[in-house]
C-alpha cells in the first residue's frame, strides 16, 4: 500500500500508545464506575442506575459530537465511560430478574442491541415508564409494590412461589452487611470466579481486536480506504443478524451448546486467518483478490459465532448465577473485569499486531481453545434454573464446585451453614 508516495506497513499503522490510550480510557473509566454503580443499583434500584447510565451517555455523546478540543473529546469519552460502567451494571441484572424463566436468555440478550446513541435516549425516556423490578423492590422493603409489579410482568394473579422465593432472598441478603465479605467466602467463589473468566475470556476470543479495528484489518488485507468503512458497516450488520439468532437459540439449546460450537467456529476461523496472512501478506503490499476475500469472508465467520456466543452469554450468565445477597456487587467485579481486559486488549492490540505480525491469530485462538476446556469442565448449564434456585441445582450438583458450597466460616472460625431457599 502507498501513503505519501511511500509504501506503508501492514502490521504497523498506529503502533503508538496515545492513539490506543485514548482509544482505550473509556474502559478505565467505565472500570471504575462500575463499583459506584452497584453501590446504586442495590440502594436504589436497578431503574435509578438506568437512567444514571444514560444521562453519562447522552452528555458523553452531545460533547463528542460537539468538540472543538482534545479537552472535550477526552472529557466525552470519560463521561460515556461511566455511562457503560453504570448501563452495564444495572441492565443485564434488569433483564435478568423481570425475565420469565423460560425466556431470561433470550431477554437479556437484547441488551446487546442496545449500544450508545439513540437507544441511550430511548432508555432514558423509558427509565420514567418502567418500573423497577420486583426483587429490587422488595429488597428495598417495598413488598406490596413488588408484588404487584410480580402480577403485572408475569400476567397472572398466581405468583406466591416465585414472590416468596424472592422475598425469602430478600432476607437472607439483610443478614449480609458487608457484600465484599460475603463474596470472600467459599459459598461466593463459583458464580465470582465463572462470573469474571467469562469476561476475560470474552475479550481474549479476539473479537476487540477485529472489531475495534477492523478499518485497519481490511486495508491491510488489500481493500481501499474507502472500502474500510463498509467493510466495518458488513461487519456490524452481521454482528447484529447472529445477536438475533442467540436470542433464539439460547434458551433452546443452552448456554454450553452455543458457547462450545463458536468454539470450534473462531477457533476455525481464525487458525485459517493466521495462516493465510502469515504465508501470503509480507511486510508491505498487500494480499491478493481471492485471498482478500477470503479472509474477509472468515472475519465475518468469526463474528457471527462470537455474537451468539461469548459476546451474550458473557453477559447473561454472571447476571443470573450470583444471589441476592452479593448479586450487583457481584457483577460489578464481572464488569470491572469485562473493562479492564478490553482496555488492556484496546491499549496493546496495535502493538503486538507491528511485533507479532500474522501470528497475533495464533495467539487468541490458542486461548480459544482454553476457553472450550473451561466450558466441558467448569461452566455448568443455567437453562431453566430460577436464579435463586443456583445454589441448590446447580453450584451444589457440579462435580468441581459444590465443595466450595458448605466451607463458610463466621469471623470466629466456625462453619456456618449454607442457606438454602423454600
Amino acid at each position: 500500500m502507498q501513503r505519501n508516495g511511500l509504501q506503508e506497513k501492514n502490521y504497523c499503522k498506529f503502533d503508538d500508545q496515545r492513539v490506543q490510550l485514548f482509544t482505550s480510557s473509556l474502559y478505565l473509566a467505565a472500570l471504575v464506575s462500575s463499583f459506584f454503580a452497584s453501590k446504586v443499583c442495590t440502594k436504589y434500584g436497578r431503574k435509578q442506575t438506568m437512567l444514571v447510565a444514560s444521562g453519562f451517555y447522552l452528555i458523553g455523546v452531545a460533547l463528542n459530537a460537539a468538540a472543538n478540543s482534545l479537552i472535550m473529546l477526552i472529557v466525552g469519552r470519560i463521561l460515556l465511560g461511566f455511562g457503560v460502567g453504570f448501563g452495564n451494571e444495572a441492565v443485564p441484572v434488569f433483564l435478568s430478574e423481570i425475565a420469565p424463566l423460560n425466556y431470561r436468555g433470550a431477554v437479556n440478550i437484547l441488551f446487546q442491541l442496545f449500544p450508545a446513541g439513540v437507544p441511550a435516549f430511548m432508555l432514558f425516556l423509558g427509565s420514567f415508564v418502567i418500573p423497577d423490578t420486583p426483587t429490587s423492590l422488595i429488597e428495598r422493603g417495598q413488598l406490596q409494590n413488588g408484588r404487584s409489579i410480580l402480577q403485572k410482568i408475569r400476567r397472572t394473579e398466581e405468583i406466591e412461589n416465585e414472590y416468596n422465593q424472592i422475598v425469602h432472598a430478600s432476607e437472607l441478603a439483610h443478614q449480609v452487611k458487608n457484600p465484599f465479605k460475603k463474596l470472600a467466602q467459599p459459598s461466593s467463589r463459583p458464580p465470582l470466579v465463572i462470573g469474571m473468566l467469562m469476561q476475560v475470556f470474552q475479550q481474549f476470543t479476539g473479537i476487540n481486536a477485529i472489531m475495534f479495528y477492523a478499518p485497519v484489518l481490511f486495508q491491510t488485507v488489500g481493500f481501499k480506504n474507502d472500502a474500510s468503512l463498509l467493510s466495518s458497516v458488513i461487519i456490524g450488520l452481521v454482528n447484529v443478524f447472529s445477536t438475533l439468532v442467540s436470542i433464539k437459540t439460547v434458551d433452546k439449546f443452552g448456554r454450553r451448546a452455543l458457547l462450545l460450537q463458536a468454539c470450534c467456529q473462531m477457533f476455525i476461523t481464525q487458525t485459517i486467518i493466521g495462516i493465510t496472512l502469515l504465508s501470503d501478506l509480507k511486510t508491505t503490499g498487500s494480499l491478493g483478490h481471492v485471498e482478500a476475500i477470503v479472509v474477509v469472508l472468515l472475519v465475518c465467520l468469526f463474528v457471527m459465532s462470537f455474537a451468539w456466543s461469548w459476546g451474550p452469554l458473557g453477559w447473561l450468565i454472571p447476571s443470573e448465577t450470583f444471589p441476592l445477597e452479593t448479586r450487583t456487587t457481584g457483577f460489578a467485579f464481572a464488569v470491572s473485569s469485562n473493562m479492564f481486559f478490553t482496555f488492556v486488549i484496546a491499549q496493546a492490540f496495535l502493538s503486538m499486531m507491528c511485533h507479532m505480525r500474522a501470528t497475533i491469530f495464533f495467539f487468541f485462538s490458542a486461548w480459544i481453545l482454553v476457553m472450550g476446556l473451561f466450558v466441558v469442565f467448569f461452566l455448568p448449564e443455567t437453562k431453566n434454573v430460577a436464579i435463586d434456585d443456583m445454589n441448590e441445582r446447580v453450584w451444589k450438583q457440579h462435580w468441581f464446585w459444590k465443595k466450595y458450597m458448605d466451607s463458610d466460616h463466621d469471623e470466629n472460625g466456625q462453619k456456618v451453614p449454607n442457606q438454602i431457599h423454600p
